[in-house]
């Protein structure tokens, strides 16, 4: 007799009706609503990664659903456990304290490896390299809110080298004493990317996750229409600037509002590789394209970039777009992004 096999959606879908339990998440917020197709729209939510992460799926069956984003958030907290940089113990956390990891997780090599490309593509505007500024503003800001001294300033920068990152295998090295990296400009997206993947293994065709501004799409909401994504002034989070229709593809949002370390925001998490400080010309930059994980490395590159150079850097990759808001609140638009907006007055993403 031949086995079901137990990653068929269609198997999994019996089997959960049949009463076998689904991997429950532990959300904090659940919304289960029937559709009148007789389809069935789940939300569920939780906090992780600094911000609510949020499924919103549909499906005929509910038991699938709630199974499958299960299994998604499941994804979720193992990636974290991996590529969390405030933990210790995580493979990022080994590496940073250690200089050097043996039998890295794939997923850590991988997500190097995209870094460096993007690094590359961006040149050199992207660099996980950068952990050790980041870490001298959070402590600086922690003792007394002030600019860090010139000493310490430059022996951070002297630890910023994207090029003393050695991937052999599953073997990595920081070749510089003192280096760190910091992953915060692309995991987030990458761990969105592998919820996504999670979904569309159970059959799951028709959802949105969002994961505070990393957005990833598929098909349509209940009413036939492609998901509704607002897009926020960071000035005021009232003013929608823009609003995006998505049945595919990713949306990711960069903003030096995200982490300040002073009341004005001039010191934030976001800092050059080159001068160690954070930019100035461009509140926010929002990129559209066909994964979280590059949208999201790409928007933090191009806020390192002026107004205008960042802009005509998205315009030069195919199947990207972006918007930046400039300091005065302005648009700076690349050449395809109205193509992808509606207007609305609706806020949020849905």
């Amino acid at each position: 007799m031949t086995r079901p096999r137990e990653d068929d959606p269609g198997t999994t879908a019996a089997l959960l009706e049949l009463g076998f339990e689904p991997a429950r998440p532990t959300p904090e917020h659940l919304e289960d609503t029937l559709l009148p197709s007789g389809d069935h729209k789940l939300v569920m939510d939780r906090r992780a990664m600094s911000t609510r992460v949020s499924v919103a799926a549909i499906h005929p069956s509910r038991h699938l659903l709630e199974d499958a984003a299960g299994r998604a958030f499941g994804e979720m907290d193992r990636l974290i456990g991996l590529l969390n940089r405030f933990d210790s113990a995580s493979a990022v956390g080994v590496l940073n304290s250690e200089g050097r990891i043996r039998g890295a997780p794939p997923e850590l090599t991988a997500l190097l490896d995209r870094s460096s490309a993007v690094h590359t593509a961006t040149g050199g505007a992207f660099d996980i390299t950068v952990q050790p500024i980041v870490d001298l503003l959070h402590r600086t800001a922690e003792e007394d809110g002030g600019a860090p001294d010139e000493a310490s300033w430059r022996e951070a920068l002297e630890r910023v080298d994207a090029a003393s990152v050695h991937v052999a295998g599953s073997d990595v090295r920081l070749d510089r004493d003192g280096m760190g990296v910091t992953l915060d400009g692309i995991a987030k997206g990458f761990i969105v990317d592998a919820m996504a993947a999670v979904l569309e293994a159970h059959g799951i065709e028709r959802f949105l996750i969002d994961a505070g501004g990393d957005i990833r799409a598929s098909g349509e909401r209940e009413d036939g229409s492609g998901w509704q994504v607002a897009i926020r002034d960071p000035r005021d989070g009232t003013v929608l600037p823009a609003a995006l229709v998505m049945s595919g593809g990713a949306v990711a949002t960069s903003g030096g509002y995200e982490a300040r370390y002073d009341p004005e925001g001039s010191w934030h998490h976001i800092v050059s590789s080159r001068t160690g400080r954070s930019p100035g010309d461009l509140l926010s930059v929002t990129v559209t394209g066909p994964n979280v994980y590059a949208a999201d490395a790409l928007a933090t590159a191009a806020l390192l970039m002026s107004p205008r150079e960042g802009a005509r850097f998205i315009d030069s990759l195919p199947g990207f777009e972006c918007m930046a808001i400039d300091a005065e609140g302005r648009l700076v638009l690349s050449a395809g992004w109205n193509g992808l907006t509606v207007t609305s007055q609706e806020e949020g993403v849905r």
